[in-house]
């Protein structure tokens, strides 16, 4: 058989990982939790989550218990340095989702009670600068990316500055927010999510230092599941927000709340098959094995099996 690096467990075989693992949220807070399209079930946590959580939990205290002993080594203050996960994965996959309950359940660890998260979206470069590049129809592509803001704001991060800013992205007018900002103050545990956190940057032929966005992550996730079974969840996420955001005039695409269904169909399986599909092959796919874990999705967003790395 040909080696794999991972160790890979069906549903029943990782929830019999969470051991004593005590379930910490309510049916009320799943609610909040859950997306536009995806209902996060108490069953998902308590076999999914919870062990996962637990994992996690072990992978920051080995990590906080390694930075006290190099900074005793070095003669150095102890400074605090955030845990950083990275979770990627296709548009529509349920990245968001998996981020915000992973969030939930890991603030209500003892040892690490203050969990951010923050999403690469505020890192796209801004319209006018897409517009100018000719890269609107590319957005989300490692190119529309501030690459370089982000790596600043990831060193600052692993670096241990006190108050770290980023910028703020607006779903709702799909577009960076000039005068807006976000701060993250030192937190125990930092949730990186995003499209391409997991790509590699093209390697320098003088051996020159460049790092990856990747270089930050401590332990990174990624969300998986069948092309056509996300090309169904992006459709039917489009046509939901189609009846709720979008109906708002100042909403970006407002346009689409007046269309016909059939053509506003037609229209989210163009831009899902001509730019987020494209996307997932060309850039984000070829990076699914670069995860320290990989949750596979099926129909209804269960996942039915998770890959742990080995090695």
């Amino acid at each position: 058989m040909p080696f794999s690096p991972y160790r890979v467990f069906a549903r029943d075989e990782w929830a019999r990982l969470r051991a004593d693992t005590p379930m910490t949220l309510e049916p009320s807070e799943l609610e909040q939790l859950s997306g536009v399209i995806e209902e996060i079930s108490v069953e998902q946590v308590e076999q999914i989550f919870l062990p996962l959580s637990r994992l996690l939990n072990l992978y920051v205290a080995a990590a906080q218990k390694l930075h006290s002993v190099s900074s005793e080594f070095l003669g150095r203050k102890d400074t605090k340095v955030p845990f950083v996960i990275g979770v990627s994965g296709s548009v529509a996959v349920g990245k968001s989702t998996s981020a915000r309950v992973l969030k939930a359940l890991l603030a209500r660890w003892p040892d690490h009670p203050r969990v951010d998260l923050m999403t690469t979206d505020g890192f796209l470069l801004p319209n006018a600068e897409l517009e100018r590049r000719g890269l609107m129809e590319r957005k989300g592509f490692p190119e529309s990316f501030d690459t370089a803001r982000l790596l600043r704001f990831l060193g600052d991060i692993k670096s241990g500055v006190a108050r770290v800013s980023a910028p703020v992205y607006s779903h709702f007018q799909y577009d960076i927010l000039p005068s807006q900002e976000v701060f993250v103050e030192q937190p125990d545990i930092l949730i990186l999510e995003g499209l391409n956190i997991l790509q590699p940057a093209d390697m320098p032929k003088d051996g020159g230092k460049i790092p990856f966005v990747s270089d930050f992550i401590d332990f990174s996730i990624y969300i998986d599941a069948d092309p056509a079974i996300i090309e169904k969840w992006y459709l039917a996420r489009f046509m939901r927000l189609r009846s709720t955001a979008f109906r708002d005039p100042g909403a970006y695409f407002h346009k689409y709340a007046a269309m016909p269904e059939n053509e506003v169909r037609e229209t989210a399986t163009t831009l899902w098959r001509e730019i987020n599909l494209k996307n997932l092959e060309e850039n984000i796919l070829p990076t699914r094995r670069r995860a320290q874990l990989i949750l596979q999705k099926g129909e209804s967003h269960r996942v039915e099996k998770v890959s742990l790395r080995k090695i």
